[in-house]
């Protein structure tokens, strides 16, 4: 039988991988061809994107696809470790880490149906393919990371659901309940900057939980059958 605490910890540690390669990537790779730098216009980002269009496609399938699988995975397994505690707390945070989930496979997938359509569209006229492009991109952005409200909102309530349980630690639930706020704050444009401290605080926040998942005791085993 699979020790889903462990795959739980397992998929935390994977989940902090892609946030690690992701944030390499976007800014030593792309550097100052990202989508809405000063540094280049949209027709120069279009340019970028069909000339690198294999590596857009695996960078896209990675930190969204597979980002939100790790999620699904690790949603579950948090939810049987810190059900004994409030059972409803954390059936409202498994629901929020589940829609995140779905918002970032949606991102992921628009991302790569975005590149086709520009790859497709670029030699035909790059001014209208600049357009579509600034457009899909602003979809994209909405979904999977424009504002970090619903995985604010997930780490938050996981956070508060652990403490009440005591089945995590509380410097972790102490983090998660940091970074919720500062995803929760994204939606002002004034803090738009605290999604830096959403995305650096979570690789922290999925290294710690993937290690108690992977190393602490299996106390969540009977919750898990309760």
């Amino acid at each position: 039988m699979i020790n889903f605490q462990k795959l739980g910890g397992m998929a935390a540690i994977l989940a902090a991988g892609t946030y690690l390669i992701g944030f390499w990537f976007y800014f030593s790779v792309l550097g100052p061809a990202r989508y809405g730098s000063a540094l280049i216009d949209p027709a120069q980002h279009v340019l970028f994107l069909v000339e690198n269009q294999s590596v857009m496609r695996v960078w896209n399938l990675f930190i969204y696809v597979a980002n939100a699988i790790c999620l699904v995975i690790l949603a579950i397994a948090l939810h049987q470790r810190i059900k004994s505690g409030n059972g409803a707390l954390a059936q409202i945070s498994t629901a929020f880490a589940l829609i995140w989930a779905g918002l970032l496979l949606a991102s992921g997938m628009l991302a790569n149906v975005a590149l086709a359509t520009v790859i497709s569209l670029h030699h035909a006229d790059s001014a209208l393919t600049a357009t579509i492009w600034q457009t899909l991109a602003t979809v994209q952005e909405g979904l999977g990371g424009g504002n970090e409200i619903v995985g604010g909102l997930w780490i938050l309530l996981v956070s508060c659901a652990g403490q009440w349980a005591k089945s995590l630690p509380s410097g972790l639930n102490a983090l998660g309940g940091i970074i919720g706020i500062a995803g929760l704050m994204t939606i002002l444009p004034a803090f738009a900057e605290a999604g830096s401290v959403f995305g650096l605080g979570f690789i922290v926040w999925f290294i710690w939980v993937g290690g108690v998942l992977l190393l602490g005791r299996s106390q969540s085993a009977h919750a898990a059958s309760a």
